[in-house]
């Protein structure tokens, strides 16, 4: 890593090409040198489950085994009484939950105090309250992602820490901006792990993208500089633009992010459209220091909460909404492209809490 770092061009220098329309795309079926071929050619759902059913219904399957499905579920299933000892139990499920300490007590303080003034009659009652509650964190950050068509190209910049799923995450946007016939270019900017330009390039294949990349160690600020003269030279409605996954301990790999944001910065004000910060859900309270670090570094304006649908606790979506108050556009609830859905609240608390509980 240091030696790339050591390597990166002047943000200056970026080089322009001097005909992008005639700029070429690494071709997908392609490998870059040092990486391996057979990682461009993996069928990525070989082993995945069927895509979650459409709706509430797809929801409420992937998100049952939440931890805050399971812990607050189990407590109103049994039908309890009501009284201080609920709103204890409530206040230890959603903490264990991640939902977090600050959160889970301006809500149950609240739930307490209504419940002194008689507006509950009964647990049932205290439920339905609970859940309006949820919604009501959740709802002033439950906004799709509106793509600009006037941009050419609208640009979409992905960051994260390693292993939250940056890379399919793109892919899995690929997939849906291409349903909706959107002209599309992707941009190999992970140029860290050997098999991530592969990766990009295996989904740009599969949804008939095209991928400018560099090969491995190219400077990324250079490679969006690239991808944005040749989408913009072709017209192309949308350019996503891939990152290497950095902790946001590492303060040197953080300035080189801002610097591919910078880069990309000076071709229009407006450029990045959207920054878009992959979470994995399974990290529970870490991820509110990851966002708070990335968005010292980079304007973060969206969300995308990942593998929701495995161990994942649930509660952390709370939390950051609370904490940040940063759109959250999109859910993993599942392997296959169809699973990244567009965030809801009333869907997602619905999933965790069906109205049928009580």
């Amino acid at each position: 890593m240091v030696s790339w770092f050591r390597r990166n061009k002047p943000e200056a220098a970026a080089p322009a090409p001097s005909d992008p329309s005639q700029q070429l795309a690494t071709p997908p079926s392609a490998a870059p040198s040092g990486v391996p071929a057979t990682a461009v050619g993996d069928d990525e759902f070989a082993n995945a489950a069927p895509a979650a059913a459409p709706g509430k219904p797809g929801w409420r399957q992937r998100l049952s085994g939440s931890g805050i499905a399971r812990s607050l579920g189990g407590l109103f299933r049994r039908n309890p009484a009501l009284d201080n000892a609920l709103l204890d139990e409530i206040e230890t499920a959603l903490i264990t939950a991640d939902v977090g300490v600050a959160a889970t007590t301006a809500l149950v303080d609240d739930l307490r105090a209504r419940m002194g003034k008689r507006e509950f009659a009964d647990s049932a009652a205290l439920f339905k309250a609970l859940r309006a509650e949820l919604v009501a964190i959740l709802a002033p950050v439950s906004k799709p992602l509106l793509i600009d068509g006037s941009a050419r190209p609208f640009v979409i910049v992905t960051v994260g820490v390693n292993g939250a799923g940056k890379t399919t995450t793109i892919g899995k946007l690929a997939r849906k901006f291409r349903d909706e016939r959107r002209s599309l270019m992707l941009a190999a900017g992970d140029t860290f792990r050997a098999a991530a330009v592969a990766q990009l390039q295996a989904w740009g294949e599969r949804n008939d993208v095209q991928v400018i990349a560099q090969g491995q160690n190219a400077d990324a600020a250079a490679v969006a500089y690239d991808a944005y003269q040749a989408a913009q030279a072709r017209g192309v409605e949308v350019l996503i633009a891939d990152t290497a996954g950095r902790l946001h301990t590492q303060g040197g790999l953080m300035e080189e992010l801002a610097k591919i944001v910078r880069v990309l910065g000076k071709q229009s004000n407006a450029v990045p459209h959207e920054i878009l910060m992959v979470i994995d859900g399974t990290t529970g309270q870490n991820a509110i220091a990851q966002v708070r670090a990335f968005s010292a570094k980079v304007p973060v304006s969206g969300l995308v909460v990942t593998k929701l649908d495995g161990t994942a606790k649930g509660g952390v979506v709370f939390a950051l909404a609370r904490e940040f108050g940063i759109p959250i556009r999109y859910a993993g609830i599942g392997e296959r492209p169809e699973d990244l859905r567009v965030f809801d609240a009333e869907t997602f608390v619905d999933a965790l809490l069906p109205d049928t509980l009580a």
